[in-house]
C-alpha cells in the first residue's frame, strides 16, 4: 500500500505570513500593548500607574492577561488605546 504524498504548504505559509505582516503575532487592532515580569507588588503599582495614566474609560485600559510565576512574579500583558477621542 503506496501512502500519499504531503500536500504542498506553500500557500498555506505566505497565508501566514501575509496576516502576520511586520508586526510577528501581535493583533492588528490599533491597542498599544506592554508586558512586564515584576514581583507581586510591584506589579501592583505599575497595573495602578498605567490605569491612573490612561483611565479606562477614555483608553478602554485592561489587563488583558496574566500568569503567576514562581516566586511570587506576576507576567501580566496590559493594553490601552493610542489617544482617547
Amino acid at each position: 500500500m503506496r501512502v500519499p504524498p504531503r500536500p504542498p504548504l506553500d500557500g498555506l505559509r505566505r497565508s501566514l505570513e501575509r496576516g502576520r505582516g511586520e508586526t510577528g503575532r501581535r493583533p492588528k487592532d490599533g491597542f498599544v500593548r506592554e508586558t512586564f515580569t515584576l514581583p507581586r507588588l510591584a506589579a501592583r503599582e505599575k497595573a495602578r500607574e498605567w490605569f491612573n495614566r490612561w483611565p479606562k474609560q477614555a483608553y478602554w485600559t485592561e489587563i488583558e492577561s496574566w500568569c503567576e510565576r514562581p516566586d511570587d512574579v506576576i507576567q501580566f500583558t496590559i493594553r490601552r488605546l493610542p489617544t482617547a477621542d
